[in-house]
């Protein structure tokens, strides 16, 4: 019996902008035990149509990030402090534009842990059916 684990939340994220002040934006985070290595993340952006823009990170990237800088290219995680609040930053770069987010960390940390008792580290594996997904594959 596979066992389906939904990890979901809603942060206020503050969008960084050069020169002039933070905005908030609404991010819905979500985590599916079907897909466990990964985390998305929509970001509500106000915009023309339904106005969300959806990315997807490896949950570990997300989870190193909390306490050190890492990523390359388009998405790059660090810890940070704006102010004295604990935050962690997400930068990412598309052809289209980059944006820089500031995260609260506490609740980004909250989140991950509930991600991580749905499916514990280097459990991963054990979730997915890799022979049905290939089955799936080749059969189209």
């Amino acid at each position: 019996m596979t066992h389906i684990a939904t990890v979901t939340t809603e942060l206020e994220l503050r969008l960084v902008v050069p020169g002039g002040p933070s905005l908030p934006v609404i991010a819905g985070l979500r985590y599916d035990s079907n897909d466990p290595w990964a985390v998305r993340v929509a970001f509500q952006t106000g915009g023309e149509g339904d106005g969300i823009v959806e990315w997807m990170f490896a949950r570990q990237l997300l989870t190193d990030g909390v306490a050190k800088a890492c990523g390359e290219g388009d998405v790059r995680v660090w810890p940070a402090l704006h102010g004295t609040d604990r935050v962690v930053n997400l930068a990412m770069a598309s052809p289209s534009g980059s944006a820089l987010f500031e995260i609260d960390r506490d609740a980004l940390v909250e989140f991950l842990q509930q991600t991580y008792l749905a499916v514990p580290t280097g459990n991963e594996s054990e979730v997915v059916d890799f022979d049905a997904e290939l089955a799936a594959l080749l059969s189209r």
